[in-house]
């Protein structure tokens, strides 16, 4: 199973990802990445953060495989 419309490879902001990829809001993700069961993200300028693509579609691999392991 693929993940949803990923880029391979690249940058995704926060405005990405919440919503449309992962269906929380902004605080469960930085509380997530807070607790090291999100990706960290990575500081591209003084302003701007993202996640790396790759680093987003593991974590997503993964929880789909924690669902399989717990249906089973």
């Amino acid at each position: 199973m693929q993940s949803p419309n990923l880029p391979v490879s690249g940058f995704l902001r926060q405005s990405q990802i919440i919503g449309s990829i992962v269906p929380v809001g902004a605080s469960t993700l930085w509380r997530w990445v807070n607790a090291g069961t999100f990706p960290k993200p990575v500081k591209l300028s003084g302003r701007v953060t993202a996640w790396r693509c790759e680093d987003v579609r593991l974590w997503i691999d993964q929880q789909r495989s924690a669902g399989d392991k717990a249906a089973a």
